[in-house]
């Protein structure tokens, strides 16, 4: 009984402090995600050592179904419509700036030493970018433009292949790093890691129409609600129980479900009334998941990994800008625009550490220390592209 008590005080504390640290940073003008993850690390083991080590070690879970929620609602962007609206410049620039910063953080990692394993993990979580952070920025300062169509249409997608590349390079990591001598394993684990994907957009696709079927029978908002994070949950355990990737389950299921052509936007919206009160559990939970002794060494990993990152994507912009036929303005100032970094490589980091545990320490840590300046600096480089271009 005295665990359970400790357990939900615990809980309490992460809320209740959560949304005070959130007030009182925004008076000083730096994202609420900030104060999630500096509260999460003062109420971790590191610090005070105030939440149970038994809500920590069930991070992997709440990351698996909190990446899940966001695969979901990204799949909702995955429309006909959409994708005919955003053209093939955006489509060009988010393979090139994804690809960029995977391939310089993958390279530069190895370059350092690292061994592969290491290398290939860093190298998919850098593609991620911030939406909801990047989102917050525009809707701000009210920027509109060219740059700032681009900016958002490019997140979107960014976030796709973040998910796509992520799921492919775990098992490849896990795979190289157990039987290191052994490289002829990789096309095998290859393989297999394709076939999973398909099973997870099979079992995405089968999702949205089980949940399209039960729904009409539903009358009110709640009842939404309670089946749409019903579902998620069933999403991720089901990939989880086949071995498949709970992020490509829940994009598909998202993407299959938008393309229905009955309405669907209320599967989506109804999400929308809880989203904010599981983020902020999970970005505590990340925040607590910081290990202080870690810092000394990651020092250079991190400030490398915080300069190669952004360096990769504006690269990667310039060059897909100009196979797309992009204006200037887009090709010089996007990629800083896509510096920020919060949830999603958060979430990607903490499913390594679940999964990978032998590397997931060094990747979680380095990756919450990152995330932190991204969330200040980042930001502020968005807003810096925005106003370079004229458009706030």
């Amino acid at each position: 009984m005295s665990a359970m008590m400790n357990e939900l005080a615990g809980i309490g504390i992460i809320l209740l402090f959560g949304l005070l640290s959130a007030k009182l940073l925004r008076m000083i003008k730096l994202p609420s995600v900030t104060a999630y993850l500096i509260l999460g690390v003062a109420l971790g083991a590191s610090v005070f050592n105030i939440i149970p080590a038994s809500i920590i070690n069930a991070s992997g879970g709440v990351s698996n179904f909190v990446l899940g929620l966001v695969a979901f609602s990204i799949g909702r962007n995955l429309n006909r419509e959409n994708i005919s609206i955003l053209g093939s410049q955006v489509l060009w620039i988010s393979i090139f700036e994804s690809l960029g910063s995977f391939l310089v953080i993958t390279v530069l990692f190895l370059l350092l030493g690292k061994p592969f394993s290491i290398a290939l993990v860093f190298g998919a979580i850098a593609i991620a970018a911030a939406p909801d952070a990047i989102l917050v920025i525009v809707r701000e300062y009210k920027a509109k433009g060219p740059l700032t169509n681009t900016l958002l249409g490019v997140v979107a997608v960014n976030t796709a292949w973040c998910f796509v590349i992520f799921s492919l390079s775990l098992p490849i990591s896990k795979a190289v790093y157990f039987n290191p001598a052994d490289l002829s394993l990789l096309p095998k684990v290859m393989g297999v890691t394709l076939i999973h994907i398909i099973g997870s957009f099979f079992l995405g696709v089968v999702m949205a129409f089980l949940i399209r079927w039960i729904g009409r029978i539903l009358t009110n908002p709640e009842e939404v609600l309670i089946l749409t994070v019903g579902f998620i949950f069933l999403a991720v355990g089901v990939s989880i129980y086949f071995d498949l990737s709970g992020l490509l389950t829940c994009m598909a299921f998202g993407a299959a479900l938008a393309n229905m052509k009955t309405p669907t936007d209320y599967y989506f919206e109804s999400l929308q009334r809880i989203d904010g009160l599981i983020f902020l559990f999970f970005f505590v939970l990340a925040g607590a998941n910081l290990e202080i002794d870690y810092l000394g060494k990651i020092g250079v990993i991190g400030v490398l990994y915080l300069i190669f990152r952004v360096l990769g994507k504006m690269g990667g912009v310039y060059l897909g800008g100009n196979i797309a036929g992009a204006g200037r303005t887009v090709k010089k100032y996007l990629g800083l625009g896509l510096a920020p970094q919060a949830g999603l490589a958060l979430g990607c980091a903490l499913v390594a550490k679940a999964e990978f545990p032998e590397i997931g320490g060094l990747v979680l840590n380095t990756i919450i220390a990152t995330t932190v300046i991204y969330q200040i600096f980042g930001l502020l480089g968005t807003k810096y592209a925005l106003y370079k271009a004229g458009e706030i």
